[in-house]
């Protein structure tokens, strides 16, 4: 237990640091916690003590310094998805069970030794959904935001729907929930390291009593429970916990791949475990579940703030869950008082703030496909459903994979004068093949998605030189092979024969020596033909050169 490991080595130092950034994070996670408990469609104080639950559980598990968990609005987003079609009145219980299931299947994972499926999502994968999970935010708080119900589901109904019915839009709802969104998005940008969210809260709720708001139809938070809930397991069948395991696992997945990343970012030289990390998650989410809460994953906001701030270790956190607690039992008619349009509009400010428009544009600007992966992953979210969009995002990511693999880089090697080895001619100018030989370089494993384009690849290459007497195949790049690429090789082998071309290897691993020994083929290249070095490859060919003048 990592606990067991900080508090031996804790530095009296850190101690102001870390107090500090406690109570500043803290200060920034209470408004967001009962924002995002009312974008999962549950009451918000259940988002006070999902915070407490998960703070918990990662204090005593978790590996990174600062990384701040809770209620965030990726998870909260996914439970409300999940929760949608679930009656109101057993919405809470539900949700329990969903974040007992993603704390399950987190612990499975780590047994399982699983973590590695975080790579699965490259980054314009995930800058891509961030992006359609800030808009599915955005429309989801429309109701709350405009002060009339929205009687549609899906992020493009529910957006039609709004638009058509702009004149049931409540005036002093919509003032209140709008002109706060403009504060925070303009104060969080002249002030970054202030606690913008929970002013801002404080200040609606300061306007809402002073103009006495909910008399005229501005809603509340209203009724917390005093103290703590009472702890229970819900009352669910066996089908209903069946139902819930496809939504779970997802959940894991991309709360995981968010906590992993976000820790990475915020390390020091103290890179995270994933698998520790794995399992900090699914302590969290049973320590959220166990009060009475729902998915809770972390906050790279609040994660950035702590760092910002000073805090040098997991005292952050432990000092964010005192005084967390502090406010969820002395300040009950603060919190009550809440207008639901701010609480709306704290959603909002932190979905503007997940829209990564600098990563898009270095994205376009080093490669136009990777900014296609971001807007295509955007839309599936935003069209078919942010559980259906997981899916998708990762079958791009799996995609794009096999299409760098299945058309990798490929070179003819040529000398350099001046530059000790051999080089892609298309890399210098002044760069010249040996004349008669071919050394084709290609810059991947060899299996089935590749070998055609490998086929065809060497012999383009050979139609550039016609003249070329041998092609030798610098394997260093190819570590592993499959049998469609080993008969592929044979195919080559024969069409250069048929061409009178002598093929040759060169560079090739002990492994993947191994590997085509059963076939034959290294038989029938010839061990004449197999050069350790690409030096003695061309002494090689120049000796023969000479002797086949002669």
């Amino acid at each position: 237990m990592p606990i067991l490991a900080w508090t031996r080595r804790y530095q009296r130092s850190w101690l102001c640091g870390d107090v500090l950034a406690g109570l500043t994070v803290a200060a920034y996670l209470i408004p967001q916690v009962m924002a995002n408990a009312e974008l999962a469609r549950l009451p918000a104080q259940v988002g006070l003590w999902a915070a407490l639950g998960a703070l918990f559980g990662y204090a005593l598990i978790g590996g990174s310094r600062l990384l701040s968990m809770g209620p965030e609005s990726t998870a909260s987003l996914m439970t409300a998805t999940t929760l949608g079609s679930v009656a109101a009145h057993d919405r809470p219980g539900t949700a329990i069970a969903l974040g007992l299931l993603v704390a399950l299947f987190c612990v499975l994972g780590w047994a399982l030794r699983l973590a590695a499926v975080a790579e699965l999502l490259s980054k314009p994968i995930l800058v891509g959904y961030m992006a359609g999970i800030a808009g599915v935010m955005v429309v989801s708080q429309l109701d709350d935001l405009l002060g009339f119900p929205i009687h549609a589901d899906g992020f493009v109904r529910e957006f039609w729907y709004a638009m058509r019915h702009m004149g049931e839009t409540h005036a002093p709802t919509a003032m209140l929930s709008l002109s706060l969104v403009a504060a925070l998005l303009i104060t969080s940008w002249l002030w970054p390291k202030a606690p913008v969210a929970l002013a801002g809260m404080l200040a609606a709720t300061a306007v809402s009593a002073a103009l006495h708001l909910p008399d005229h139809g501005v809603e509340t938070v209203g009724h917390i429970a005093r103290g703590l809930p009472d702890l229970h397991l819900p009352a669910l069948a066996a089908g209903e916990w069946w139902s819930l395991t496809g939504p779970a696992l997802a959940i894991a997945f991309v709360t995981f791949t968010d906590t992993i990343l976000t820790a990475r970012a915020f390390a020091d030289d103290d890179r995270p475990d994933a698998k520790q990390e794995l399992l900090a998650l699914g302590a969290s989410n049973l320590g959220a579940a166990v009060m009475q809460g729902f998915p809770v994953s972390s906050s790279g906001s609040r994660t950035a703030i702590a760092h910002a701030v000073g805090g040098r270790s997991q005292l952050t956190g432990v000092v964010t869950l005192v005084a967390t607690a502090a406010a969820v039992f002395f300040a009950r008619p603060v919190l009550e008082a809440f207008p639901t349009a701010a609480l709306a509009a704290v959603v909002v400010y932190a979905a503007v703030r997940l829209v990564d428009v600098p990563e898009m544009v270095r994205f376009w600007r080093f490669r136009h496909s990777e900014f296609v992966l971001v807007i295509a992953t955007t839309i599936s979210v935003l069209t078919i459903g942010v559980l259906e969009g997981i899916l998708v995002a990762i079958g791009l990511s799996v995609l794009d994979l096999l299409r760098r693999v299945a058309r990798p880089h490929h070179a003819v090697l040529g000398l350099v004068p001046g530059l000790a080895g051999m080089h892609d001619v298309d890399d210098y100018d002044d760069a010249e093949p040996i004349p008669g030989l071919i050394v084709f370089r290609y810059d991947s494993p060899l299996f089935f998605a590749n070998a055609e384009d490998f086929r065809s690849r060497t012999h383009a290459a050979l139609d550039d030189y016609p003249d070329a007497e041998w092609m030798v195949i610098n394997m260093e790049a190819i570590s592993r092979i499959d049998v469609t690429a080993a008969d592929i090789l044979e195919e080559v082998r024969l069409d250069l024969a048929e061409h009178g071309v002598e093929m040759g290897l060169a560079r090739m691993k002990d492994d993947l020596r191994r590997r085509l020994q059963p076939t034959g083929f290294l038989d029938r290249i010839g061990a004449d033909r197999i050069f350790p070095t690409l030096p003695t490859a061309v002494d090689a060919f120049r000796a023969w050169q000479q002797d086949h003048v002669h």
